[in-house]
């Protein structure tokens, strides 16, 4: 079917099913183009809970269709594409962080957005990129299991006096990147600052200039002087930051930085999840319930 029908079909689809669609900043340029929103993935979260929509069509991975489903219960969450999961999230399993707390009893459990509602559960606290150093900060436990991104983890220990203890795990695509690519980036565009996902190897944060959520990016883009940026993040990212500021110069940092999975999203898959109402993502609410805690109280966190 051609672009111009789908997008036309899609949103006929839209007013029929009372649906909006959310685009993880990740997603490929079609995807982004017919969403209704784009962000990262607790920032469309909370816009699935805001909105009143009766149908979330979650253009992303798995976990992420699982936090809107936690955060507006009563609505029907859509994830077109059930194989599109997270290598991250996957690192870890609840009966993995069950056993690993009794290595560390007394710690707080923090648990990063990118992990699976189960494991949400068995946490304490949730923290995304953007907030992970406030919100361990604002813990009374002075040591702090940090799951699963040891990269994130090792960000977070730089900027806290608190004790991370990291789960070894780690996102493969921010994981493909070395201080070698930022050497060769900067040979290659010697005007151009880095900045880079703290999902990286601590070797390669050390590099860069700047280490930014995706929505701190986006801030910094739009404020920064600078005219040409070296971004450290998925490709997807890319399309997103000349969109929002069509003067400057972006580059990938690497050609590694391709997220397969969040790749699989197609706008044939769009209509189908519409026309079938499927794939829905239900949580089960005894696990629903405790993850909404750990969620809750990041959000009761004063970030500045």
């Amino acid at each position: 079917m051609p672009l111009d029908a789908l997008q036309d079909k899609i949103a006929r689809l839209k007013k029929e099913c009372r649906a909006i669609i959310l685009a993880h900043n990740y997603q490929p340029e079609e995807i982004q183009d017919c969403a209704d929103y784009i962000g990262d993935s607790f920032e469309l979260s909370r816009i699935a809970a805001d909105s009143d929509a009766a149908v979330i069509v979650f253009c992303g991975v798995h976990f992420m269709a699982e936090s809107a489903a936690i955060l507006a219960p009563g609505k029907t969450v859509l994830l077109p594409e059930l194989a599109a999961g997270c290598p991250l999230a996957d690192m870890i399993s609840p009966e993995e962080l069950r056993e690993f707390k009794q290595k560390h009893p007394g710690a707080a459990v923090a648990a990063y957005i990118n992990s699976s509602a189960a494991v949400k559960a068995e946490s304490d606290v949730c923290v995304t990129s953007a907030n992970a150093v406030e919100v361990i900060n604002s813990l009374q436990e002075e040591r702090v299991i940090f799951v699963p991104d040891c990269n994130l983890a090792d960000f977070v220990s730089k900027h806290t006096t608190k004790e991370i203890i990291p789960w070894q795990g780690y996102c493969i695509t921010h994981h493909r990147v070395y201080p070698e690519d930022i050497q060769k980036a900067r040979r290659l565009h010697p005007q151009a600052i880095v900045i880079v996902h703290p999902e990286c190897r601590p070797e390669v944060v050390a590099l860069a200039d700047y280490a930014l959520g995706t929505g701190g990016m986006i801030r910094f883009v739009r404020e920064t002087e600078h005219q040409e940026i070296i971004v450290g993040t998925e490709l997807g990212m890319i399309y997103r930051l000349r969109k929002e500021c069509p003067d400057k110069k972006f580059y990938l940092l690497s050609t590694g930085l391709v997220c397969p999975n969040m790749k699989y999203t197609t706008l044939e898959k769009v209509v189908w999840s519409l026309e079938n109402m499927e794939h829905k993502i239900a949580v089960a609410p005894e696990i629903a319930e405790k993850a909404a805690r750990a969620l809750q109280r990041m959000l009761d966190v004063p970030v500045h």
